[in-house]
């Protein structure tokens, strides 16, 4: 850190973040290490969420708690800041270590210089870390470049505050105008700009919720911006007033905007999929899911629970410690998550793996033995499945192998392939339940109505117990709502519960489940395009409606 002055050893210390513009993926290394370390949270309300997440647990945000309406706001949100501004110092005076988080970058601000200013005057250490300002984040997500190889100039315009000497020194410049503005305010400030000398006929770009899923995009000219969004039925609408940034300038044209839009045409931008999994099997699928521009939403149909009678696990893994096995075959993360908890419980670690030979079904659970310390020797070289392990799991061979058995931790419901397939190439199997699924408790009411209403565009079906357990604790999803199977068997299991199957993974992969929904994404966009019709979501559709079954 830069202080500014010496610190006065009551006084606590202020970080001053940016937040950008809203992606929290645009959040910068220094941002994410600050909010670690805080002990006061206190942000904009539009980024409380984008930062709470990398904050500790136990962190206080005395902005969230409060109702944002509640707080008196006057005209320019004069009285809301002040009331900001004493948070911040009092916390500062108090001794904490307080990150005041900002929308964009805190030195476009000029109530947060107000905040730097008071700080200083008391001799409370401050430190600024910048952040993406939404004036150019939110351009470079829409596909508009500011400047080309010939060079242009950029001027930045706050339609708020710009007076009439600042229109019309943009308006009589051929610069390229960012405008930060309100929807409701974009036809007024291009009808500032052709005042000022500005032609009608000059490109124009419009994005609202710029770097979001709901980010939104159109392009038109200065003098018929209003009849696109007319036409566009965004406006009239009571939520006029949220913000946008316009860039205007031939640099902004929309034959450019075709070719480089690369944020709004992902395959799956802005689609509601559901992610009916327990909660640490769905995280790498969400990641995944948020790179092609969804937003997952995870549901636990599955919880994970010890077994009725521990003692059959207990003498296993004391097995594992006496050299009883030759190997160890994990079919599951959840089943490398229950030997890790009964190692722990004995005081072990990886080192007991020592000498024997260690088989994972594919790559998550190899992963999962990885975080563990086990490098596993044997992953499918094929399908990921219990099928593929067999393929390659070498037969018993007395010669070489001085002990016959396996160790197979497994579900309490998992079927019996991978036992009767391992007997046959000549080992003996020690098939013991290493954990318990049963069905999770219901989803809020809210997301049952979504899953019941069309709310989702799409499901991910991993199992045919994640069919029958979200069918059980929330319904049957609406027939818009596209449905991914991982399998053959869980496409049939979906199709016993009434659900038309649209997307079979071609391997039993999450993975490759979430490339194969994404495949049928950009398809179902191109096709859109093609027929020079809108690019909707499936849960746009008139509910109701019928879709045709993709074989």
């Amino acid at each position: 850190m830069n202080p500014t002055a010496p610190n006065h050893s009551a006084s606590g210390q202020v970080t001053f973040l940016g937040a950008g513009p809203g992606d929290p993926g645009l959040l910068t290394l220094r941002a994410v290490e600050a909010l670690a370390s805080a002990d006061v949270l206190i942000a904009d309300p539009q980024v409380l969420d984008v930062v709470r997440g990398h904050a500790r647990a136990q962190v206080d945000t005395p902005q969230a708690s409060a109702d944002e309406a509640s707080i008196p706001v006057t005209t320019n949100g004069v009285s809301a800041l002040r009331d900001t501004a004493n948070l911040v110092m009092a916390a500062a005076r108090a001794g904490k270590r307080v990150v005041r988080a900002v929308s964009g970058d805190p030195g476009l601000d000029g109530y947060v210089a107000e905040e730097m200013l008071a700080c200083a005057a008391e001799g409370i250490v401050f430190e600024v870390v910048p952040g993406i300002a939404a004036a150019v984040g939110v351009p470079a997500y829409a596909g508009v470049p500011l400047r080309d190889a010939q060079g242009t100039d950029v001027r930045f315009v706050d339609a708020r505050t710009a007076d009439a000497r600042c229109w019309a020194e943009v308006g009589a410049s051929d610069a390229t105008a960012v405008v930060s503005t309100s929807l409701d305010s974009v036809a007024a400030a291009a009808g500032e700009l052709v005042s000022a000398g500005r032609k009608p006929d000059t490109p124009l770009s419009v994005t609202v919720a710029g770097t979001t899923t709901r980010q939104r995009t159109w392009t038109a000219t200065l003098g018929s911006v209003a009849q696109v969004l007319k036409a566009a039925k965004v406006l009239p609408s009571p939520d006029g007033g949220q913000p946008v940034i316009a860039v205007v300038g031939e640099r902004s044209a929309a034959a450019q905007r075709d070719r480089l839009s690369w944020f709004e045409s992902k395959p799956l931008f802005g689609w509601r999929v559901l992610v009916p999994r327990t909660k640490e099997q769905a995280a790498s699928l969400s990641d995944q899911l948020v790179s092609y521009g969804a937003v997952p939403h995870e549901v636990p149909t599955i919880a994970v629970e010890p077994p009725r009678t521990p003692q059959q696990m207990e003498r296993a893994v004391k097995g594992l410690v006496t050299g009883r096995y030759e190997w160890i075959a994990f079919t599951s993360v959840n089943a490398v998550k229950a030997v890790r908890e009964k190692f722990e419980e004995y005081g072990l670690d990886a080192r007991a793996f020592a000498g024997i030979k260690v088989a994972a079904v594919g790559e998550q659970t190899a992963k999962a033995l990885v975080a563990f310390g086990v490098k596993p020797d044997l992953v499918p070289s094929g399908e990921q499945s219990a099928a593929g392990l067999l393929e390659d799991w070498p037969p018993y061979d007395p010669v070489f192998d001085p002990i016959d058995r396996v160790f197979l931790p497994r579900a309490d419901i998992a079927t019996e392939t991978l036992v009767a397939g391992l007997i046959e190439l000549g080992w003996e199997v020690d098939d013991v339940t290493a954990y318990r699924t049963v069905r999770a408790s219901p989803p809020p009411a809210e997301t049952r109505e979504a899953i019941k209403g069309g709310g989702f565009d799409a499901v991910l079906f991993t199992s045919s117990s994640t069919v029958r357990n979200l069918v059980g604790i929330a319904g049957k999803p609406h027939n818009v709502t596209v449905i991914a199977c991982i399998g053959p068997a869980t496409a049939k299991t979906a199709e016993e519960h009434g659900l038309r199957v649209d997307v079979m993974s071609p391997e039993p992969s999450v993975h490759k489940l979430a490339e194969a929904l994404a495949d049928f994404g950009a398809a179902r966009r191109d096709a859109a395009i093609e027929a020079g019709d809108p690019v909707t979501r499936p849960s746009e559709r008139r509910p109701g409606s019928r879709r045709r079954a993709r074989s």
